[in-house]
């Protein structure tokens, strides 16, 4: 079934030979059907007419008066003798007063059927029928035909007689005729499957072409063309392809000169604001220390204000650490981190936030979480989804899980809170993308965390994964290789979370 579906030339071969094959068989069938008819229906009237010719003579022999009783049947012996000898090519059976003569001993006179022998007893007339002729010393019976018929004396007697022909010659023909159909229709057989071949090679090469290229095209080779041939539909195909081709080329164009464009953009405001904030973030920060100094309102005004200006250097500083991704400066400087006390500490540095919204931290680890990471980056995923599931969790209790196996070491934050539709599981990675964005969040954020967290993630050559249910909560799952050479094939921990009945989850 696998062969059949992958391959286009062998369905269109194959129900061109089934349909021809069936097509042939049907054509070879009436065809016989007709020339046995035929063959048949010319021997019969033949029969007909040898049987009406030698019925005339030999009743012509009868008419005579002395032509009665044992004279009648001495006569009808040498009639019976003259007829077949001259005919030849049948057989006269004459049925006597008291015993039975036939022109030669090899047919039996049990070949003719009893239905024959009812009708010319019962009444006058020529009859005609099939039968299978039975010789003597052989077992096999030969198809045949029987032409009954009756003699009458001058004075009245009756005497059947029965005139054989067999059909050896006729049942040869048909032999003959049916090998020639037979050869005939597998010739044609093959002949109808070459010219399959080539026309399928004709109709597919072109539709396998096309296909070819667009598997090109979606792979990033977009100078791809379809070469042209004549002015028919496989030729329009082609020019379709290769317009959509060139559209395609443009497009993408456009799109990195933008994409260049803005992350220019980016990285250049980010470095230019840098100097400006530096100066602002040190006056903010002499005013902050002075603050209980000033007046109520004042004083109140300096915190907001320091505040506010945390929060938009922790942006540019996320600005600047995805220009570096953009620009493919980001290296990693790995170290031999145990991940087991990295994680613990980063949970206690969370707790006093967890505390104030009433959410409750559970450490679950398993001791030997040990690789070469970069310390700094992995802190900031693990700082990040942290605060993100405190964020959404509502007040609910928060796991963070911690496991290894052979090849790779993982991480767990799983929440309770609002979570997230199915199919946003990987749009939560992309760059200031919020589920619910009117929902007010109590601990502010640049939208770009989860975003960083993944690049950090894939310069480990790690995962970074997210499941999410409306109302069921939230894990994201952090699985990192112990060491640059391997290659992870799967995570010690699962990305569905434990609690969560699959079946449910489908």
């Amino acid at each position: 079934m696998q062969l059949w579906w992958s391959s286009l030339p062998l369905r269109v071969l194959a129900s061109t030979l089934v349909a021809s094959l069936a097509i042939l068989v049907l054509a070879g069938l009436l065809l016989m059907q007709q020339v046995a008819d035929g063959i048949f229906e010319s021997k019969r009237n033949s029969a007909i007419r040898e049987a009406s010719g030698m019925q005339r003579f030999m009743q012509e022999q009868l008419v005579l008066p002395e032509m009665r009783g044992v004279a009648a049947y001495e006569q009808l012996s040498r009639l019976a003798e003259l007829a077949g000898a001259q005919a030849g090519q049948f057989q006269v059976f004459l049925q006597g007063p008291a015993s039975r003569v036939a022109s030669s001993p090899t047919i039996l006179y049990q070949s003719i059927p009893a239905e024959l022998t009812e009708k010319v007893t019962a009444s006058d007339g020529m009859f005609v029928v099939s039968t299978e002729l039975k010789a003597t010393g052989s077992l096999n019976a030969t198809p045949g035909l029987v032409v009954g018929s009756s003699l009458v004396t001058a004075v009245g007697e009756r005497f059947p007689v029965y005139y054989v022909f067999p059909l050896i010659s006729e049942v040869a023909s048909l032999s003959d005729i049916r090998r020639a159909v037979i050869s005939t229709g597998v010739a044609v057989l093959i002949g109808l499957a070459v010219i399959a071949y080539f026309v399928t090679r004709q109709v597919v090469r072109p539709v396998r072409n096309a296909s070819q290229t667009a598997l090109r095209l979606a792979s990033g080779h977009l100078d791809e063309r379809m070469p042209v041939r004549g002015s028919d539909d496989l030729a329009s195909l082609a020019v379709s392809m290769n317009e959509m081709a060139s559209d395609l080329q443009q497009r993408i164009r456009e799109l990195e000169q933008l994409s260049a464009v803005q992350r220019r953009f980016v990285s250049d405001v980010s470095h230019e604001l840098r100097t400006p904030l530096t100066t602002i973030k040190m006056a903010s920060d002499l005013l902050y220390e002075m603050r209980l100094d000033l007046e109520p309102q004042s004083a109140r005004t300096v915190e907001l204000m320091n505040t506010e200006i945390e929060r938009f250097s922790e942006m540019l500083a996320d600005l600047l650490e995805i220009s570096r991704f953009d620009a493919g400066a980001a290296v990693l400087e790995r170290d031999d981190v145990d991940l087991d006390a990295l994680v613990a500490a980063e949970v206690e540095a969370h707790r006093g936030f967890a505390d104030s919204q009433g959410t409750e931290l559970r450490l679950h680890r398993d001791g030997d979480a040990k690789a070469q990471v970069d310390a700094r980056r992995i802190t900031r995923i693990l700082r990040n989804l942290l605060t993100n599931a405190i964020d959404h969790g509502e007040g609910k209790p928060i796991d963070v899980t911690v496991a290894s196996d052979e090849d790779a070491v993982a991480v767990t934050v799983r929440d309770q809170g609002v979570g997230f539709e199915a199919e946003q599981s990987a749009r939560v990675f992309d760059r200031f993308w919020r589920a619910d964005p009117s929902r007010a969040r109590k601990a502010g954020g640049t939208g770009l965390g989860l975003a960083i967290s993944l690049e950090d993630a894939r310069l480990h050559q790690g995962w970074l994964s997210a499941w999410g249910r409306p109302g069921r909560g939230a894990q994201f799952r952090l699985t990192l290789p112990r060491t640059p050479e391997v290659k992870l094939t799967s995570s010690p921990l699962p990305i569905i979370p434990p609690d969560v009945d699959p079946r449910r989850d489908l």
